[in-house]
């Protein structure tokens, strides 16, 4: 593969692209992790120099170019029940929105989902919590940036090594087990991946339009990569979608320090609507 080198003239065009379309704010300290992260792409685009590609990638009206982009430089690590203190914490708010409901209805949102661990945990430890899971109508719209991710998530396949982690209750209860020449792999069962509404969404840019309002949002390991006006921005746009007392759960190296009228750190980085 031929390395191809970055001049600081062509990073200060992708920093400024990615941050008017995505909010994402790239530093100077960024350049060799660009550099490393996209060569493969411009080698497999048969391009000289990263001035081209960045001409490709801002003529690429489909928005693929830009989600593979983003999926480059952005890391996608999750995992299953991340963030213990949090389930844990919910456990103990659950009984609070199963007395508040009328009709049993449950909406979720988990933005910026990846490949799909946090919706389908949050439908795991709903079945768990949940002695009636079946009589429910709970809908969860897990939205992500990237074309990539979300076409694993869509599938819900996750190899052994990543259900390890998991009681065999939930194990046996979630997922379908399946063998391959590659190995073992498991499935999500159609029961859970059909309460899942996946779809592709800028928090930045698309318009916070929903028809309901939603019980939790989870927002986690994804306002590390905005700087302070973006966030503060995107914090304002959760609270419209957030009905009274409804928690939003941000990821543990996550703060706010606004919104503190809107807002009401319950810990564990959730906030409450106030």
């Amino acid at each position: 593969m031929v390395e191809i080198e970055l001049k600081p003239e062509e990073f200060d065009l992708f920093r400024r692209y990615i941050y008017e379309q995505v909010g994402i704010s790239l530093s100077a300290q960024k350049t060799t992790l660009i550099k490393g992260r996209l060569n493969k792409r411009l080698n497999q685009l048969n391009l000289g120099s990263f001035r081209e590609y960045y001409d490709y990638l801002i003529s690429d009206e489909s928005g693929e170019e830009l989600s593979l982009f983003v999926s480059a430089i952005s890391t996608n690590v999750t995992s299953f029940f991340r963030e213990g203190a949090q389930w844990k914490w919910l456990e103990g708010y659950l009984p609070q929105i199963i007395a508040s409901k009328r009709e049993k209805k449950i909406r979720i949102w988990s933005a910026g989902c990846s490949s799909g661990e946090e919706p389908y945990t949050i439908l795991m430890f709903l079945q768990h919590h949940l002695s009636d899971f079946e009589s429910w109508d709970i809908k969860i719209l897990a939205t992500d940036i990237s074309h990539k991710v979300l076409t694993k998530a869509i599938a819900g396949e996750y190899e052994a090594k990543q259900v390890e982690s998991l009681s065999k209750e939930i194990v046996a209860r979630s997922f379908e087990k399946a063998r391959t020449n590659e190995g073992t792999y498991y499935r999500i069962v159609p029961r859970l991946r059909e309460k899942v509404m996946f779809r592709l969404y800028n928090l930045v840019t698309d318009p916070f339009f929903f028809k309901n309002s939603f019980d939790m949002v989870f927002c986690r390991n994804v306002m590390i990569y905005f700087d302070d006006p973006t966030r503060h921005e995107l914090i304002g746009r959760f609270t419209t979608v957030l009905p009274k007392g409804a928690p939003l759960f941000l990821g543990s190296s996550e703060s706010l320090t606004s919104h503190r009228d809107t807002l009401k750190l319950l810990g564990s980085s959730i906030y409450q609507r106030l």
